[in-house]
Formats: structure tokens, C-alpha cells, sequence
């Protein structure tokens, strides 16, 4: 049977000079200070709505989604209407009050709410820290899942990689970065469209086969709950609230995503990107579950075809060993394009953060020429240590503890989350108590993870928000009462 051919391969390469030629194309003009990090004001908002869209899903999410469909059901697919509750909060809440003041980097906004360079820095610091573990595994996943498919070396894979996302996020900033996202993206919607047409023609029974198993149990189980009074036990309802309250940490709190906000200040333009890039995640998302179901029915219609029983491997499989020649080379592509997204934006915004955030907080002098090499150099070297993170990995026997390290991170936006809506439900919130709420909801979600298993993590989000605002507000009236006494003293 055959796999990945040289043909498959050619096609790969072209792909991948062609992003680069892109990414070279779009950086032609020279650009520094604001304009290197903020694009210069002529990217139309339908190619950053696909830039969010292809940040968020990562390859990571591409191969598990197809995965989870396909060995279990699709209770996990709710979490993607999450974005039915993110998407009004943060056009509601966050983009009004981002487009008002005009921030450079999502934690700009907690200086000039708080008036704390401190909460900036520590904003700030956590982001970077959590983004080089995530861009790290994105690397290296994938490249666990596609090097004994296609046959190259993993760390050539991690190589290549990173190699070109750092070239094009280099040399262009946030322009270039935008630009190239929109094509991968268009690439990766394609592909699974593709595919799931092909597999489609390739069942007995067509796509009505396909919802006559959805039809038997595999939309959802019988066990599975649609609603459970005790929230923090899983439900579909839990699923779908914590999916929410997490988009929505990442869309308020998440310098990638934060930074695509910030390349106009037109609330219009704002919005648009919002719902664009909401209707992007359900419609591709759905499309990858049929996908996943689709491969269920193919292979237990074509049992003698199936080449690996690794979850996450299934979708890869039949992409090299299933699809024509030159249509399997277009998908592996796409699970790059993938890659690549996210990780040229996790480049642009570390290296925007570490300049912005905190160079800018404790010398203010520097010139926009010296910002943009600092944050060349920045890029370039957070790409080489992500690079050589993901060859560790891939070379020895700690996956587990990296997944431990990602996990744990993840809980990161959703603590920062908390004090960003604070700051926008009260006026009365202060930096101390931005502090309490910040560290007492990361020390209990924290205590929930590692010592209440039992807990859901779809209700993280959830509890590190309530406990911010709780805590934050309570503490802000303290702090104000003791203020005020003082000055009465006085």
C-alpha cells in the first residue's frame, strides 16, 4: 500500500517556499516601532479574522478533534459553541473599552486601568513563559505524528518549522504574520473540506451512513450528561459555559489574539473580525468531527485498510495512505499551515510583549529603530529555544511532563482573565485588589487541579474569574476605606 510519495513530498516544499516567499513579500517594507507591531493600518479585517481563527487551532486541536470524533463521540464539539458566549462578552465588555484607549499589548490595558506597571509586568511575563512551552509542543506533536508517516526525520520536521516562522515573523512583523496566517488558513479550511467530501464518496451509504451512526450513539453517549446541577462535575452544559469563559480569557487576555485587536482602533472593523472568526471556528471544527465520524464508518467498512490504532494519528493515516497522490502532500500541508499559524504568532507577540510590555516599563527612552531590533532579536532567539525544547522532546522520554507544563500553563489566561474583568465591572477595583483576586483564584484553581482530580477543568476558567472579581472587589474596598481614612487623618 502506498504512503507518502515523492510526489507528496515536492508538493510539501513547494508549499512551504511559497509561505516563505509570502511572508517575504508582505515584509518587502520596512517597518519599526508601532507599525512592526501593530501592522500599518492597511490589513482589511477578514484576513485578521482567519489570522484568529488559525491561531486558535492549533495542530494539536486539528489531529485530536479528528481523533476524539472518531474513537468516541461528540460531546467534546459543544465546547466549540462556546463561542456563542465568548464572542458578546468581548464585543460587549472588552472591545469598546480596547478601541477607547487605543493599547499597544493586551496587558497595556492593566497599566491603564490600575495604574500598575507591575500588574503589566507580571502579565506580561506569565504570557511568554506559557507561550514558549506551547509553541515548544506545537512543534513537536505534530512532527511525532507525521515523521513515521512521511517518512523524514522528526527533528528535520522541528527544523524546517521553525526555521521558516521565524524568517517571515523576522523580517516582516505583525503585517507579514497576518498575511501568511490568512493563506494557511484558507489552506487548512480547504484540505478539510476536501476530505471530508472524498471520504463522503468513499463510504457506502454516502453521508447519510455517517448520520445514522451519529443517529446510534456516537453523536453522544448514553452517559454522557447534558446538564448536572453540581457544576463542577462534566456535563455538555459544563462543556459548552467553560469552552465559552475560555475563548473568552483568550480573546481579552492572550496577546496573540489581543494583538490582532489592536491593528485598528474601528469598532466596526472589531467586531466584524469577532463574528468572522467565531463562524470560522463552529463551521471548520464541525467539519473536522464529521470528518472524525466519517473515518469510524470508512474504516469499520474497510477494516484491512486500517494502518495505525493510535487516536491521534488516525486523521494523518488516512491522509497519506487513503487520499490521492498530490492531495496527500496539500492536507500534510495544511497540518503545517497549522503549525506554522500559531507559531508565527506566538513569535510576533512574545517578542511585541517582552518590547512593549516590559523593556518599555523600565526604560521608555529607547527609539523605535533599537524596539524593533530588540524585538527581531527577541523573535529570533524565543524561536531558536522553542526549536531546541521541541528536539529535547522529541528525543527523550518526557511527554508526559511537558503535557504536565502546557496543562498547567493553560491555566494561565484564565487566572489573568479574572483581573481584566475586574478592572472592566468596577470602578472601585484597585491594583491591590487586582493582586489578591489574581493570586488567591490561581492558588485555588491550582489546588483543584493537582489535589481535586475529580473536578472538571471545563470549570477552571469559571472559578478563576469569580474568584477574582470576589475576591478582587472585597479587597478593593478595603484598600479604598483604608485610603480614605488616611486622608481624613491627614
Amino acid at each position: 500500500m502506498r504512503g507518502f510519495t515523492m510526489i507528496d513530498l515536492a508538493i510539501v516544499i513547494i508549499y512551504l517556499a511559497a509561505v516563505l516567499f509570502a511572508g517575504m513579500y508582505f515584509s518587502k517594507k520596512k517597518m519599526t516601532g508601532k507599525e512592526y507591531f501593530k501592522g500599518d493600518g492597511t490589513i482589511p479585517w477578514w484576513v485578521t479574522s482567519v489570522s484568529i481563527f488559525a491561531t486558535l487551532l492549533s495542530p494539536i486541536s486539528f489531529l485530536s478533534i479528528a481523533g476524539n470524533s472518531y474513537n468516541g463521540t461528540w460531546v467534546l464539539w459543544f465546547a466549540q459553541l462556546g463561542i456563542f458566549i465568548a464572542v458578546p462578552l468581548t464585543i460587549r465588555l472588552f472591545l469598546p473599552v480596547y478601541s477607547k484607549l487605543k493599547i499597544d499589548t493586551a496587558y497595556h490595558y492593566l497599566e491603564l486601568r490600575y495604574k500598575s506597571k507591575g500588574l503589566r509586568v507580571l502579565g506580561a511575563l506569565l504570557f511568554i513563559i506559557y507561550q514558549i512551552g506551547r509553541m515548544s509542543i506545537i512543534m513537536y506533536l505534530p512532527s511525532v505524528v507525521l515523521a513515521p508517516l512521511v517518512g523524514i526525520n522528526i527533528n528535520v520536521l522541528i527544523i524546517i518549522m521553525g526555521i521558516i516562522a521565524i524568517v517571515y515573523s523576522y523580517g516582516g512583523g505583525l503585517k507579514s504574520v497576518l498575511w501568511t496566517d490568512f493563506i494557511q488558513g484558507l489552506v487548512l479550511i480547504a484540505g478539510v473540506v476536501f476530505t471530508l467530501i472524498y471520504l463522503v464518496f468513499s463510504i457506502d451509504g454516502g453521508i447519510g451512513t455517517i448520520f445514522t451512526t451519529l443517529q446510534n450513539g456516537k453523536f453522544l453517549a448514553p452517559d454522557e450528561v447534558v446538564f448536572d446541577p453540581n457544576i463542577l462535575k462534566s456535563s455538555v452544559f459544563i462543556i459548552l459555559v467553560g469552552a465559552g469563559i475560555n475563548t473568552f480569557s483568550s480573546y481579552i487576555s492572550s496577546q496573540d489574539v489581543v494583538q490582532r485587536f489592536t491593528t485598528t482602533t474601528d469598532i466596526k472593523e472589531l467586531r466584524k473580525m469577532t463574528f468572522g472568526n467565531g463562524f470560522l471556528s463552529i463551521g471548520t471544527t464541525t467539519v473536522i468531527y464529521l470528518i472524525g465520524t466519517a473515518l469510524f464508518v470508512f474504516y469499520h467498512q474497510n477494516p484491512q485498510l486500517l494502518q495505525t490504532a493510535h487516536q491521534d494519528q488516525i486523521f494523518a493515516s488516512f491522509i497519506v495512505y487513503q487520499l490521492p497522490i498530490g492531495v496527500s502532500g496539500i492536507l500534510i500541508a495544511a497540518i503545517y499551515a497549522a503549525s506554522q499559524s500559531t507559531l508565527s504568532t506566538g513569535l510576533n507577540s512574545v517578542a511585541t510583549s517582552w518590547v512593549l510590555d516590559i523593556q518599555d516599563s523600565f526604560n521608555r527612552q529607547i527609539s523605535e529603530e533599537k524596539q524593533t531590533k530588540i524585538a527581531k532579536l527577541v523573535s529570533l532567539g524565543v524561536g531558536i529555544i522553542a526549536i531546541i525544547v521541541s528536539m529535547i522532546l522529541a528525543n527523550g522520554e518526557i511527554k508526559s511532563a511537558y503535557e504536565w507544563f502546557n496543562s498547567f500553563m493553560g491555566l494561565v489566561l484564565g487566572v489573568l482573565a479574572g483581573i481584566f474583568v475586574l478592572g472592566v465591572i468596577t470602578k472601585k477595583a484597585t491594583s491591590m485588589g487586582a493582586y489578591a483576586g489574581f493570586f488567591t483564584s490561581a492558588i485555588i484553581v491550582i489546588s483543584l487541579k493537582y489535589n481535586h482530580p475529580e473536578v472538571t477543568s471545563w470549570s477552571y476558567a469559571i472559578i478563576s474569574i469569580g474568584v477574582s472579581c470576589i475576591i478582587g472587589y472585597i479587597i478593593s474596598l478595603i484598600h479604598l476605606g483604608i485610603k480614605k481614612q488616611k486622608s481624613e487623618n491627614c
